[in-house]
């Protein structure tokens, strides 16, 4: 028997009620910014209701500060970070779960630990990591006595190669947020609910381990794929510390980084109000369709897999 308690859910529906409306408001204000004209937005109180200037304010937020060129480096780095960390991640969890190897276990919870730790603890050693990926070889050659015999049978320039950097590239974008030990747990207790007796069929067909991984634990694996999509995608395309980091040319600026600029391009006028909320409907727009289109599998992945 179900108990009524409609004060209860009164009290719900009007928490409900008020958290739609503090995530939307701020959303519904971006939208009516972005449709009047800046005296308009700038008057107290703003009007409430949609103007006339949209489509006029993000022609001109698209021209201002190359947002375009920008919108294409968020997806281009959304991408790569997504695809990066659902391949690396998958492989360190199959690797994990089905391979008997010293340190197996040590690895994993050194993967794990990394949960512990924020991006922002990691920020210094992994920015000059980037900046210079090879200097330990200059290092290595010279206490070795290798850098000339090396120049010499080959031809290279061993000093620029020791000096070359990642930063204003997309490979230092993507490659330094590739790791992910949230996707490789994530898929390592999924590994670990389907039967052994699997594993062995596919042994006793004479299945090699990626063709077990490909046409067994990859099929079982699409909902929770599609889910750490959605999520990954996300986390990719509203990346701020980063990028503000390891890019200094514009033409490598990431839109979110885009936008910020523009506020603080300067700061002795008042910021075009409404142009500015025009690009941050844009940029919000590309993740909101990846979630919109995958929503069905997101939610599937989250509570449910196939087995």
């Amino acid at each position: 028997m179900i108990e009524r308690t409609p004060w209860l859910d009164l009290v719900c529906h009007i928490l409900l009620i008020a958290g739609v409306v503090a995530v939307c408001l701020p959303l519904y204000y971006a939208l009516i910014a972005a449709t009047h004209t800046l005296p308009d937005v700038l008057q107290v109180p703003m009007p409430l209701t949609p103007g006339n200037e949209l489509w006029t304010n993000l022609k001109t937020a698209m021209a201002r500060g190359d947002l375009g060129r920008q919108l294409v480096n968020s997806l281009i780095v959304s991408v790569g970070v997504t695809v990066g960390k659902i391949a690396l991640s998958i492989l360190s969890a199959f690797a994990i779960t089905y391979f008997r190897f010293p340190f197996r276990m040590t690895a994993f919870w050194l993967i794990f630990a990394t949960l512990m730790l924020p991006i922002e603890v990691r920020i210094v050693p992994t920015y000059a990591v980037a900046a210079h990926p090879l200097q330990g070889l200059g290092w290595l050659l010279d206490q070795t006595g290798l850098r000339g015999p090396l120049e010499s049978l080959t031809g290279w320039n061993v000093e620029a190669v020791v000096k070359w950097s990642l930063l204003d590239s997309y490979a230092g974008l993507i490659l330094p947020l590739m790791a992910s030990a949230t996707a490789t747990f994530l898929f390592r207790q999924l590994f670990l609910t389907i039967p052994e007796e699997l594993l062995e069929a596919a042994k006793i067909d004479g299945a090699s381990p990626m063709r077990f991984l490909i046409d067994v634990l990859w099929p079982m694996s699409r909902t929770n794929v599609v889910a750490l999509t959605v999520i990954l995608f996300v986390f990719g395309w509203n990346q701020y510390l980063w990028p503000l980091l390891i890019t200094t040319e514009a033409s490598m600026t990431t839109a979110v980084i885009g936008l910020s600029k523009q506020i603080s391009a300067a700061p002795e006028a008042v910021p075009k109000w409404n142009t500015l909320m025009a690009g941050a409907l844009l940029i919000t727009l590309p993740p909101v369709m990846v979630v919109v289109a995958l929503q069905r599998w997101f939610v599937k992945g989250l509570v449910d897999s196939e087995k």
